[in-house]
């Protein structure tokens, strides 16, 4: 199958600011340069997740064009650490263990000692 003149298009983009202004979306550039990566991998986690994606060239720019809209928007309203659109905002961050004096007072005396 040969390439379509949108994806020849595409793979031309290379910043988030070539996609938003390919697909005609008004964005804000302060927005953009804070969270062009973000926005990029949401577009992308978008495309991923749509259920269908139209056979015609014209549909499929547009279901883009709405996708990255919308990846643009959660930036307008969000931020990238509320988003965790990358897995270093989804780790867990580290867990704090409470243990009573009186547990560790009856290991000592038991002479049990747990590592």
């Amino acid at each position: 199958m040969s390439e379509s003149e949108f994806d020849l298009d595409l793979e031309e983009l290379s910043s988030a600011e070539d996609f938003l202004e390919y697909f005609k979306i008004d964005f804000d550039p302060s927005v953009v340069h804070v969270n062009r990566l973000h926005i990029l991998q949401r577009f992308h986690d978008y495309i991923e997740g749509a259920k269908e994606m139209p056979e015609d060239e014209d549909e499929r720019r547009g279901l883009y064009a709405g996708l990255l809209k919308s990846a643009y928007t959660d930036f307008l309203e969000s931020d990238a650490i509320t988003e965790k659109v990358f897995k270093v905002f989804r780790m867990n961050e580290p867990v704090s263990v409470e243990i009573p004096l009186m547990e560790i007072t009856t290991q000592v005396e038991s002479g049990v000692s747990k590592v």
